[in-house]
């Protein structure tokens, strides 16, 4: 092993890509033992995808009316020769044209995106290597406020280099950003000889689902022009809105601030959240900086979004009737889809994070652990993914400060699986609540403690399983190594 790690580069040979996490663990256990509701029901059901499949209806349905908007359709496969060819770094100019027209209607028409600003990029993953690259030597740091997106260390720093500060934020103000924190951070950061480039937030959050006003987007903006330093909005959940609330993006915000520097200012966008199309890779920077743009749009060569998805998208968001449609619907859907999974928790005692956007809860599981500690909340995390059969994400593999918050997804499932999945936890917190009885009345526990997970796999069997279940649904088990973002 010594040997071969002396013939590879230390990217290859070191743990930058963040494998060797809980959130990827998770990935891995339900790879091996994916549920299907009729060819495998004790299996794990994936609750840390943060993918939205409830719309893909409107999608196909609208491919199927639009026949040509694809070139591997008859209607459109005169124009292969020219679209297969196509391969410069600016894009289609009707591709950038439509995806800069539907950013302004995802954030209300409140705000216009100049196409020629577009920098595409190869997902949302591609698209913040991309401007690390841009602003960033390596040993360079950015702040992130906590909790985050465990792969940011694979995707800001693995191959730039770059390092990621944390925010510490907590439960005492739902998780909101403060100056002081920033302040803290950004002190601590300098006091340990580390050179801050900037600050990367993402708005909406992931994983706590919840957005930023236009105070709070003002307060970051004073601060990075304060102590000049770049700003990067993560802004790919931008359209998972489903309160009556608009999403406010750094890019309405900037109108207002007087002095603002704009060439400090960078957003990070993709359409695997939005419109649920993570497999097409589509992802890009806008930024504000003309230098930033002129050397992303060199760097872009090495992830570029295929041209035939560029014609095909290019024709999809110019529909503006569909576009419309699009976003209201989907945005009913998650709604619905979110109160089912809250509602469901909150009849045995189980709370989430308020919030207003996302494919996902932020779920508060601490009056479940042993020992309000990290340890504590991996043991009741093994529990749900080996015994329980739920792949949940645990806050500590997103930086979270404090013990017992779990992600869990809810997008990428059909409402039968989620009644599973809702009927496993159910069972699981009424063993618990048995357990804790049982502790009262006996000092026997070590007997008890051995044979509860057995019996927790027999009730399951027995209340669940033997259920009828719905429509089935093949969940593919793809390696979390492959998924870009999640």
């Amino acid at each position: 092993m010594e040997r071969q790690h002396q013939l590879l580069s230390k990217i290859a040979t070191n743990d930058g890509h963040g494998e060797n996490s809980p959130y990827f663990d998770g990935w891995k256990a339900y790879d091996k033992n994916p549920f299907h509701p009729t060819e495998n029901p004790h299996g794990v059901i994936q609750m840390g995808l943060a993918e939205n499949q409830l719309s893909a209806d409107l999608i196909i349905d609208w491919m199927k009316k639009h026949p040509k908007a694809s070139i591997c359709n008859p209607e459109g496969v005169h124009l292969f020769k020219d679209i297969a060819n196509f391969q410069d770094y600016h894009g289609l100019p009707e591709f950038r044209q439509a995806i800069a027209k539907f950013m302004e209607r995802v954030r209300g028409g409140r705000v216009t995106f100049d196409p020629d600003r577009i920098v595409m990029s190869g997902g949302a993953t591609g698209a913040n290597e991309l401007i690390m690259f841009c602003l960033a030597d390596p040993g360079d740091a950015f702040l992130v406020p906590s909790p985050y997106y465990p792969a940011f260390y694979r995707d800001l720093g693995w191959r730039t280099g770059v390092q990621i500060v944390p925010v510490d934020c907590d439960s005492s103000n739902n998780f909101q950003i403060t100056k002081v924190a920033l302040e803290a951070a950004y002190d601590k950061a300098q006091q340990d000889g580390i050179n801050v480039k900037g600050l990367i937030i993402t708005n909406p959050s992931n994983p706590l689902g919840t957005t930023l006003d236009r105070e709070t987007l003002k307060c970051l903006l004073s601060f990075i022009n304060e102590k000049n330093i770049h700003i990067v909005c993560d802004e790919i959940y931008a359209a998972t809105i489903f309160s009556s609330q608009n999403f406010v993006s750094i890019s309405e915000v900037i109108e207002e601030v007087i002095d603002c520097k704009r060439d400090l200012i960078h957003i990070v966008y993709s359409l695997s959240k939005d419109m649920g199309l993570p497999g097409f890779r589509v992802g890009l920077v806008y930024s504000y900086n003309d230098a930033v743009v002129n050397c992303g749009r060199k760097m872009s060569s090495f992830g570029l979004v295929s041209s035939q998805t560029q014609y095909l998208l290019a024709s999809m968001l110019s529909d503006e009737e569909f576009v419309e449609d699009f976003l209201a619907e989907s945005s009913k859907r998650l709604k619905k889809r979110h109160g089912i999974l809250t509602k469901g928790l909150e009849q045995i005692g189980i709370s989430c994070l308020e919030s207003k956007a996302g494919l996902f809860v932020w779920m508060n599981l601490r009056h479940l652990l042993k020992e309000q500690t990290n340890d504590g909340e991996m043991a009741l995390w093994r529990v749900i993914v080996n015994d329980v059969k739920l792949n949940v994400s645990p806050g500590s593999s997103f930086h979270c400060v404090e013990p017992g918050w779990f992600r869990v997804c809810f997008a990428n499932m059909d409402d039968e699986t989620l009644e599973v999945a809702l009927k496993r936890i159910h069972a699981f917190v009424g063993e618990q609540k048995e357990r804790e009885a049982l502790s009262t009345k006996t000092k026997d526990m070590p007997s008890k403690t051995k044979c509860w997970k057995k019996n927790l796999r027999l009730s399951f069997s027995s209340r669940i399983f033997e259920e009828g279940i719905g429509s089935p649904i093949a969940m593919s088990p793809h390696s979390p190594l492959v998924r870009a973002r999640t």
